[in-house]
């Protein structure tokens, strides 16, 4: 027996070494398959790359007057930028950022730095610290509630955020709020991302200095940015609005909207007026480059995909050498006024110049003092509203010729109204029994108010109540809005103003509104309005582009027009042309006849000129608190020239210009204006014209 189980071990391990040989068979047999059948494959998953395309910012378009001077341009600066890789940790973005620090000045560094900027700081500059914020009971509490890791980490991340106090943040000295600035910049882009670290006031010795250290600086790069320039300084600088700084990036209200068009999160982008409406003309075809980067993040090479392109060019209506004389005139009336003491409310003046037959806006200006010097306030021209008095006295006119109350050639009686619970009602002069035409040369405010009376069906009886229709307000309003008056003009600009009504509708403020001092309107509105009377009844849209055009090679002349931008009409007046000549007619005799309230103004004017002054009873509504609700007058005056042939129309609105008696600013004004205009079109011509002939459509001009 005992030989018996002798002769059995050696089967058993027989047995026990032929499966491991075969178990070691198939081992090699799977190994020679991976290296020799898929050896390959495995290899380019090793070394396996990805392809981030990313887009970077181009300059944006230049602006031009019609006569393709340069209103807005971009002049080129220095520039340092960060670009952090996918896998960049917030250490190292640190590391670089103190290196960085030693190279360049970050002025106002602890303006730019937020508190949550500084408890990212303090928790990667004291880790230990920061460790103890969260103890581990708490860590433990979160771990059994059956959360990841990762949702751990950030809970307690913000926990430790939040129990930072004020004494932790003052061990940050000063000179480290400079290194927070600029890690805050490096971190604000996206990853593969150029972000701008700093491009504003970089020095030639920063420029210099950084660019012989960026094999130490990992991600950092020297670089050409640009800036927007503003050739006239503030002249119409409101109405060309702004553009947001690289620190703001995309406002965050409309950041949907930029991110679905291809934008980044800090893209610099119009934020107001002109820059704002023209954005995607303005703002041009980003650069693309491909960045190949391998499994870690890391980039392999840079391949430019397309060179990008600048924004596209606006041409404007705008006369520059007009505007800048129209405001000139502006500044010089409004201190020529307050220098006689009796308009101590006065702050404010508008003047818009136009085209009445295409709506093309040739001037468009306002001036505001604040603190003894001048700001530019066009932009007040579409977002600020006034009663405007007698200047729409046509209107009213004309509504009554359509409403049926009033025919050409009809004679009422200028007298004093008495109406019961309600102070006389009056010209500032009695003018006895008048037409339509002599009541606009001598502006009757009774003759409007009888209209009105006549409009709401009522009757006037002296010293009785006076009963209307209160239908009556918006009958009037409805055709007021054909000439654009309470109603948007439709400019191409954003934030226009509708103007305000006035809520009553007792019969005392109807009689108000006949002369122009119920209702309020902007500037633009009434500008409008005179050019609709100008041209014979069509309203036109106000129109500050003219054309865009392609950028072009070499950046010293216009490219090829792109879409050119043709006069719209809004609509046409429903009523007689033989109705709009009487109010033309009326308009002419308050500037070329003796008796007309601006004749003394225009008299000697060649270019025959028509218009209607106007004169409001108000209250101040301005920035001076202690001076609200006083009575004071606005003066207004609108216009064209030549009466028989308008080239250009015009409206003046000067708001709380006096306390007391007018003296004239709005005819001067006025009359200025229209001077300036026909002095630099006798000059231009003298001169042989622009070598930029807008009007004819040159596919290229030299830029001035």
């Amino acid at each position: 027996m005992k030989r018996k189980k002798r002769a059995q071990v050696p089967i058993r391990l027989n047995i026990l070494f032929f499966f491991v040989f075969l178990l070691f068979s198939a081992l090699i047999l799977r190994l020679g398959v991976v290296q020799i059948v898929y050896g390959e494959d495995y290899r380019r998953e090793v070394e396996r790359t990805q392809d981030e395309i990313v887009s970077t910012p181009v300059p944006r378009g230049k602006i031009y007057d019609r006569f393709g001077r340069v209103i807005v341009d971009n002049t080129p600066q220095k520039a340092i930028t960060y670009t952090r890789s996918k896998t960049t940790q917030p250490e190292e973005i640190l590391d670089v950022a103190r290196k960085l620090a030693q190279y360049i000045d970050i002025p106002d560094a602890e303006k730019k730095v937020t508190e949550r900027d500084m408890k990212d700081y303090w928790i990667l500059t004291h880790p230990e610290e920061a460790k103890k914020k969260v103890s581990e009971q708490e860590r433990k509490k979160l771990a059994d509630q059956g959360l990841t890791q990762k949702e751990i980490d950030k809970k307690v991340y913000e926990w430790t955020l939040d129990r930072i106090t004020k004494q932790d943040l003052a061990q940050i000295s000063k000179s480290e709020l400079e290194v927070i600035a600029i890690k805050h910049e490096m971190e604000s882009g996206y990853a593969l991302t150029p972000q701008t670290v700093k491009s504003k006031g970089v020095t030639d010795r920063e420029y210099a200095v950084v660019s012989e250290h960026l094999s130490e600086l990992p991600g950092v790069n020297t670089t050409v940015d640009w800036d927007r320039k503003y050739v006239y300084d503030n002249t119409f600088r409101s109405v060309l609005g702004s553009v947001t700084e690289e620190d703001e990036g995309v406002p965050r209200e409309r950041l949907d909207y930029f991110l679905a068009r291809d934008y980044s999160r800090n893209d610099r982008v119009g934020k107001s007026y002109l820059e704002m409406q023209y954005e995607e003309v303005l703002h041009g075809k980003k650069a693309k480059v491909k960045n190949i980067v391998d499994k870690s993040g890391n980039v392999i090479s840079v391949e430019q995909l397309y060179p990008g392109e600048r924004g596209k060019d606006l041409v404007l209506t705008i006369d520059t050498e007009l505007q800048q004389k129209v405001e000139e005139i502006i500044q010089q009336e409004i201190l020529a006024t307050k220098r006689k003491g009796r308009s101590p409310l006065l702050d404010r003046a508008f003047v818009v110049m136009m085209n009445p037959k295409t709506g093309e806006v040739l001037a468009m200006a306002g001036k505001l003092l604040q603190d003894g010097k001048f700001v530019d306030f066009a932009i007040g021209n579409i977002t600020s509203a006034y009663a405007m008095g007698s200047a729409v006295k046509g209107a009213t006119v004309l509504t009554g010729f359509q409403t049926g109350v009033l025919h050409p050639n009809t004679y009422i009686k200028d007298e004093p109204l008495y109406i019961k619970g309600t102070p006389v009602k009056k010209s500032w002069k009695t003018m006895g029994t008048i037409n339509e035409l002599t009541a606009l040369k001598q502006s009757s405010n009774v003759y409007m108010f009888k209209t009105a009376i006549a409009i709401g069906g009522g009757a006037y009886r002296p010293h009785a109540p006076l009963r209307i229709n209160p239908e009556a307000f918006t009958t009037i309003r409805h055709y007021f809005s054909q000439f654009g008056l309470g109603v948007k003009t439709g400019i191409d600009l954003p934030n226009e103003l509708s103007g305000f009504q006035g809520q009553s509708t007792r019969g005392g403020f109807l009689l108000d509104l006949a002369i122009g001092q119920y209702d309020m309107y902007t500037p633009m509105q009434l500008a409008q309005y005179v050019s609709t009377i100008a041209n014979g009844g069509y309203r036109m849209k106000p129109q500050l582009v003219k054309e865009i055009r392609e950028p072009s090679a070499d950046g010293k002349k216009l490219g090829r027009i792109m879409k050119q931008f043709e006069p719209v009409v809004l609509n046409r007046i429903d009523m007689k042309t033989e109705y709009i000549k009487r109010v033309q007619e009326g308009f002419r005799r308050v500037m070329q006849e003796p008796g007309g309230t601006a004749y003394s103004y225009f008299a000697s004017a060649s270019y025959k000129p028509a218009g209607k002054t106007g004169t409001a009873e108000a209250f101040y509504d301005g920035p001076i608190q202690s001076r609200r609700n006083d009575p004071t007058y606005n003066l207004t005056l609108v216009g064209y020239a030549p009466y028989n042939d308008p080239e250009v129309s015009f409206a003046v609105v000067v708001p709380w210009a006096t306390q007391g008696e007018s003296d004239g600013i709005n005819d001067r004004i006025g009359r200025r204006i229209l001077d300036a205009y026909f002095e630099l079109k006798a000059k231009r011509a003298a001169e042989g014209g622009s070598s930029f002939d807008v009007q004819g459509g040159a596919e290229a001009a030299d830029a001035r």
